[in-house]
């Protein structure tokens, strides 16, 4: 799709989500000198029976956005563009994830080296890797053939073999691509398209293989040589492909595409452009979660190196009941403080999947759907670390002997001792009721160490501004630091174990206006001293002998610390953190977590 010219000074901008679930609008204007959020609005996405079109939901939050903003931005289905007075906008931007997402399957020559830097660059494109294909996977030929037949994926992205290498093994998987023939999800009438990112000796024999049964387009090699990764330009053609053959296919982009002034981003890639700009601006490590209603999208950057990770069927909606199949039932329920049956658990979830725009309408069902959240984040984070491994960035330099070691040992880039800053998003903790359970489901489920900010997307408007930081960064900027990101405050995690009861943690607090406190906090406990969001206190940590809070076993450390909606969160449960067997005391400690916290109106 070919770009338009922008405005380069818009005084109202209009952009969409689309997720799988519902589909989001905001309006930003330049209010003064600023660019400010106006409204926001939202409606169930439209993109299955009866509707099959995705601009329809799209109409209905932009409709709710002109009622709320007293702005008239539709002509009938067409976005008005040029600003009348009240009337009109600039340009339009929107992102996607309906219908599932980008859902790719990846082939590789060896499956921790070529085929890993395969699904990274297809994870770094903001899709879903359905499955990884290897020459030494251990699958036979004809289960590999009926794998790549029955999947039916968006897209393939073939690779494998160092430049000058041997081409046998990368010329097989092109065999078996072409023997399996795959249809597209979308569209009868297209063929599928893959990407060719290998050995560039084997580009002839690929491009006679694939050529007549498949749309081929060929990139440079994602592995040129065995201790380089290249991963940029099979990223970039992912993305173009999916936007001209993938979502031209499905039910309504082709009117979606026609209405926006850019080229519709998917949903995880406009995130990811967000949190990796935040790292990279403050020069900290960073965590970002959106937890969606089909999918769970976690990004990380440590050492400067940014990784993301789609974690297809981790979702709150459509994918809520492979939570519970991944997670098993007994994981859930051990976030719950009460006795529940779990015959009547299992059809809740079963529930939330075939009504999948419900919300929780007692105090139960959402202790319940906060568990569960508990659980899809904790399973999409051990999968990020999982993948956060071996080579990462563009043409990063190492000698061969750590490209093997590092691939073979799976050690991680993820180090949460050294994590300053963990970024929530997504309807589970972007709308829960209170800040406070947004900060404990991200801290349960991802068990931070040290000292930790925490912070989270206001109203789930990350994606629309990630995609408007590609085309006018200032406004996106802008309203990403004075609309969007909450600050939530400070988790203080000592990392250790003992004895429940016993001291862990001694904190002095120093207040601005010259008081002093001070507090001790036993191990098992959650501690929360409310500090107002543009407050600091000076805080000096005086952890137990065995207890670590980032200068080694027992040593002291002076801070400053940030406030927020929530405030100072000290949490002495200990890392590893364990919960107890017994389901009464574990109950009784979970009340008294929550009670601590201040999560919810009252705890039975």
């Amino acid at each position: 799709m070919k770009q338009k010219e922008l405005q380069k000074d818009p005084q109202r901008i209009l952009a969409t989500d689309c997720g799988s679930t519902t589909t989001k609008a905001i309006l930003i204007e330049k209010r003064g000198d600023e660019y400010r959020l106006v409204v926001r609005g939202e409606a169930p996405t439209t993109v299955e029976a009866p509707y099959e079109d995705v601009t329809k939901g799209v109409l209905n939050a932009v409709r709710e956005v002109e009622e709320l903003s007293q702005c008239t931005i539709l002509d009938g289905e067409r976005v008005i563009k040029g600003i009348d007075g009240k009337r009109g906008v600039d340009f339009y931007v929107s992102t996607s994830s309906a219908g599932g997402g980008l859902q790719m399957m990846v082939a590789g020559v060896v499956l921790t080296m070529t085929a890993e830097s395969a699904a990274r660059a297809a994870l770094g494109a903001g899709a879903i890797v359905m499955d990884v294909i290897a020459s030494n996977d251990g699958r036979l030929p004809h289960e590999k053939i009926e794998r790549i037949r029955n999947l039916r994926p968006d897209m393939i992205l073939l690779s494998g073999g160092i430049d000058g290498g041997t081409i046998s093994h990368v010329v097989e998987l092109a065999e078996l691509i072409k023997a399996a023939d795959p249809r597209p999800r979308f569209g009868t009438g297209y063929q599928l398209p893959v990407i060719y990112a290998g050995n560039k000796d084997a580009r002839e024999i690929i491009l006679n293989t694939l050529k007549d049964t498949t749309s081929l387009v060929i990139v440079e090699n994602l592995r040129p040589v065995l201790e380089r990764e290249n991963l940029d330009p099979a990223r970039h053609k992912i993305h173009n492909q999916f936007m001209e053959h993938v979502m031209a296919h499905a039910p309504g982009y082709q009117n979606l595409m026609a209405m926006t002034d850019v080229p519709i981003m998917p949903t995880p890639g406009a995130v990811g452009l967000l949190v990796e700009a935040v790292a990279k601006r403050e020069k900290i490590s960073a965590i970002g979660v959106d937890i969606g209603g089909a999918t769970t999208d976690v990004f990380s950057v440590f050492h400067e190196i940014f990784n993301r990770t789609v974690s297809a069927n981790l979702g709150m909606s459509y994918s809520i009941s492979n939570v519970l199949a991944e997670a098993g039932i007994e994981n859930i329920i051990r976030w719950i403080p009460e006795d529940i049956d779990e015959r009547s658990l299992r059809n809740r979830i079963r529930n939330k999947m075939i009504r999948p725009t419900t919300i929780p309408s007692t105090l139960e069902d959402l202790r319940i759907e906060q568990a569960i959240a508990r659980e899809a984040l904790r399973l999409a984070f051990e999968q990020h670390k999982s993948m956060a491994v071996g080579l990462k960035g563009v043409q990063q330099e190492r000698t061969i002997s750590d490209a093997f070691s590092q691939s073979m040992t799976g050690e991680s880039l993820i180090d949460l001792m050294i994590c300053n800053l963990i970024i929530g998003s997504g309807g589970a903790l972007s709308h829960a009721p209170r800040r406070n359970q947004a900060a404990l489901m991200m801290i349960d489920a991802f068990l931070p160490e040290g000292v930790t900010r925490l912070a989270v997307d206001s109203i789930f408007m990350m994606p629309h501004l990630g995609v408007l930081s590609t085309v006018h960064e200032r406004s996106a900027t802008e309203v990403f630091i004075k609309d969007c990101l909450i600050p939530l405050g400070t988790c203080i995690a000592p990392v250790g174990e003992s004895k429940e009861g016993s001291k862990t943690l001694t904190v002095q607090i120093e207040y601005n206006d010259g008081k002093k406190d001070e507090r001790i906090v036993p191990f098992g406990d959650i501690l929360l001293i409310p500090l107002p969001q543009n407050e600091t206190v000076k805080l000096s940590l005086q952890p137990e002998k065995g207890f670590n809070i980032g200068e080694g076993k027992g040593k002291s450390m002076d801070i400053t610390a940030q406030g927020g909606l929530v405030g100072l969160i000290f949490d002495c449960r200990g890392r590893p953190f364990r919960l107890p067997d017994d389901a009464k005391k574990r109950m009784a400690q979970l009340r008294k977590w929550f009670k601590a916290m201040d999560l919810y109106p009252s705890v039975a």
